[in-house]
């Protein structure tokens, strides 16, 4: 008679399996195919042309084996996170969190699932792990405000962006003690996060600042913050912008007068790293649009309308598209039954190439792709819904949660190790 592995049992067999898939990347990787000087500790880049080259359809990593196939949705203004089973479209289950309830986000290690409950307004921020083999949430841990939640590259930290007081709390990956601390009080709002191709630097959206901000992760340092602007290649425009006093929200244009320019500083979200490494994707809710900005020199080299309230950025599996969630409000509290919509992107050319609507009106907001590759999950931020994408037609499938979803997360995802959010994998 065949018996169940204890869960301790099968916890270590899945963390010497990462160790032995991260050795072989290791040892696989010759100087050719791997010229990135990573940093000590973080699994070797496979494919400098690619960074997302471990997350395609289907590669899975051992660490993951025995993990439930689960929709994992935080309901900030519930407290609460539904579980919906993929297969079914059905909710199956409600765990109850911390207060306000922000994104769930895979551990370095994949072991663990972590609810960031900021506590917005509060002081009782907490941390809530789930067991992706079990489905069941453990005991919070008591954080300050974590907005948002990320890891070193070399798993060592848990970084928690803690919001409210413009700061990233670095705290160890598994106790969350906190071991440092960097300030970042040019970064009003300081939001969502990608990292360089190397693991040196992070980049941190700025929400309230229309900014972005550039940390070196070895020296504990900013480098710099630069702001975004739609306008950024048009001098006239950024003059007008610049001129002291109240302005309405839309202006005329200075060289078209039949056409309008939007005065309100933009609201960067969610940031991504194009497949080589070398350009930003910034989601603006204000602006509408994704920014472009060159990693190196850190400065923008572009603009891409795409849908109103531009928000969630996710690359698809096979690496060559962005798909961006349009939320349908500019308004951080928006209404029901918006202009909702999600727009494809073309890393290579940078256009987009199709646009998919929710039928009736939505939000979608955060989330992630499917394992296989077939279905974009968003959460349906002001109607209280998840949207699943069909990433062939763009059909779409609501599914009923709890108040306010925000950062849900796919679980099991492709790759090695995660950088945190809802399933930034490499």
């Amino acid at each position: 008679m065949h018996r169940s592995k204890p869960l301790a049992i099968t916890v270590v067999i899945a963390a010497l399996g990462f160790a032995a898939q991260t050795e072989r990347a290791n040892a696989q990787a010759s100087p050719q195919s791997n010229a990135v000087a990573n940093v000590p500790g973080m699994p070797a880049v496979p494919d400098r042309n690619n960074l997302y080259s471990e997350t395609g359809a289907g590669r899975l990593s051992p660490a993951v084996s025995g993990a439930l196939e689960r929709v994992y949705v935080p309901n900030r203004s519930a407290n609460t996170v539904s579980v919906i089973d993929p297969g079914t479209l059905k909710v199956i289950g409600t765990l109850k969190v911390g207060v306000h309830p922000q994104h769930v986000v895979p551990s370095w290690d994949l072991q663990t699932l972590w609810v960031a409950n900021n506590a917005e307004g509060r002081t009782d921020g907490s941390l809530t792990p789930i067991n992706p083999r079990t489905g069941k949430a453990g005991t919070s841990i008591p954080v300050d405000d974590p907005y948002n939640l990320y890891w070193s590259p070399d798993g060592k930290y848990a970084i928690v962006v803690a919001e409210a007081f413009k700061r990233l709390d670095f705290r160890d990956a598994h106790s969350m003690r906190l071991e440092f601390s960097i300030k970042t009080p040019l970064c009003e709002g300081i939001n969502h996060a990608d990292f360089s191709i190397d693991g040196r630097h992070a980049v941190f959206t700025c929400e309230f600042g229309g900014a972005v901000t550039k940390i070196d992760l070895a020296n504990r340092r900013v480098i710099e913050t630069v702001k975004l602007s739609a306008y950024f290649n048009r001098p006239d425009v950024l003059a007008l912008l610049a001129k002291p006093g109240k302005k309405p929200m839309r202006v005329p244009d200075p060289s078209n007068l039949e056409a309008m320019v939007n005065t309100k500083s933009g609201m960067p979200q969610d940031i991504r790293m194009s497949p080589d490494g070398k350009t930003l994707f910034i989601a603006d809710m204000i602006a509408d649009g994704v920014h472009v900005v060159d990693f190196d020199s850190f400065r923008q080299v572009g603009f891409i309308p795409t849908g109103v309230g531009a928000h969630g950025l996710y690359p698809s599996r096979d690496g060559k598209s962005l798909y961006v969630a349009n939320r349908g409000s500019n308004k951080i509290r928006g209404d029901a039954k918006g202009k909702g919509s999600v727009s494809v992107i073309d890393f290579a050319t940078r256009k987009v190439g199709a646009t998919w609507l929710v039928p009736g009106g939505g939000s979608p907001d955060m989330g992630n792709v499917s394992a296989d590759g077939k279905y974009l999950w968003l959460s349906g931020r002001y109607d209280d819904e998840v949207y699943r994408f069909d990433t062939n037609s763009g059909a779409v499938d609501k599914i009923k949660v709890g108040r306010e979803p925000h950062g849900l997360t796919v679980w099991p995802q492709p790759g090695r190790y995660s950088l945190g959010h809802t399933g930034n994998m490499r």
